[in-house]
């Protein structure tokens, strides 16, 4: 359990969605008044922004408890997060955040794990798990050998031949250290220019994911105003020895793969059809940095169902 309380200001918000390129209204200071019907009263945290603060409070958590060793030995190359999101985060809302203690399990194969749960004003905002492990938990089966070559695929298309959209990133340092600075976790952790020190930490790069949906639904000229989308549920799993290879004006590309909607795919045993996205960050070669399954669906349905 952590005592500690963290807040974050309206500022923090900003300073993650420009790092991030997330045009979000729902985190705009002033644009989350024309979103129709908004329950939250005034912008929100970034959901990326909260996981992010889970990854470096997973940091010292896995430091303090003499962790580390275990996952190198133990070759558990990939880190995993399943997020289920319950509330929003508002600026100025005390927040804390419980790790639960740590459970080691072997069978299928060896795996760490940490049940999570944050509150906000003593409410419940997110629950879910952080696990370490030697294969990733989520989409692991996804392979992308018989893609063309990504470097030659116009930005903001779809990819010929699959069912992926490309939006195509550039890594840039100080982008993610404002980034880890608007999520509360310390830049210098991962940064430091004097001792040529440069870690990428694990969520900045799916954050950007959220940018490239935004985008592409900005080209179905979807309506963010009159139908806005929320998460309900983030499962990543990032590939620490790529992570680990990251640098400045490194390009990644962002695959989006948008599934049907399905009556058998609804929010908590409603009749509220959830909006999948698989998305993956690609390096050269097609290396698969990370993979995340991303839950949406429109607010109006959440709120029809709360009134009934």
């Amino acid at each position: 359990m952590n005592d500690t309380v963290f807040t974050f200001d309206q500022i923090h918000i900003e300073v993650a969605r420009n790092a991030t390129d997330d045009f979000n209204l729902f985190h705009d200071k002033h644009k989350w008044l024309q979103i129709t019907h908004n329950p939250f009263k005034g912008p929100i945290v970034l959901g990326y922004q909260l996981n992010t603060l889970i990854e470096y409070q997973m940091r010292l958590y896995r430091a303090a408890h003499h962790e580390n060793q275990i996952i190198e030995e133990n070759k558990l190359r990939f880190s995993n997060y399943q997020i289920t999101f319950v509330n929003a985060v508002r600026p100025r809302a005390g927040i804390s955040l419980d790790i639960k203690k740590t459970l080691i399990t072997t069978i299928p194969n060896l795996t760490l794990g940490n049940r999570i749960a944050m509150k906000a004003d003593n409410k419940t905002v997110l629950l879910g798990f952080k696990k370490e492990t030697q294969v990733p938990l989520f989409l692991a089966d996804t392979t992308f050998e018989h893609l063309p070559n990504l470097d030659e695929v116009p930005d903001l298309t779809m990819i010929p031949g699959s069912p992926y959209f490309l939006k195509r990133k550039f890594m840039n340092n100080g982008s993610v250290k404002n980034f880890l600075s608007g999520s509360l976790a310390e830049q210098s952790d991962y940064f430091d220019e004097l001792a040529h020190v440069a870690h990428y930490p694990e969520i900045f790069p799916c954050s950007l994911s959220s940018g490239a949906l935004l985008e592409k639904a900005q080209l179905e000229h979807h309506d963010f105003k009159k139908n806005p989308m929320v998460y309900t549920s983030h499962e990543i799993s990032v590939d620490r020895k790529y992570l680990g290879l990251l640098k400045n004006n490194d390009t990644l590309h962002i695959l989006v793969h948008q599934l049907p909607e399905s009556p058998q795919n609804t929010l908590n045993h409603t009749n509220i059809m959830q909006r999948t996205y698989h998305c993956y960050g690609l390096l050269q070669n097609n290396e698969v940095l990370f993979r995340v399954k991303m839950n949406l669906v429109p607010l109006a349905e959440i709120l029809k169902n709360l009134r009934k």
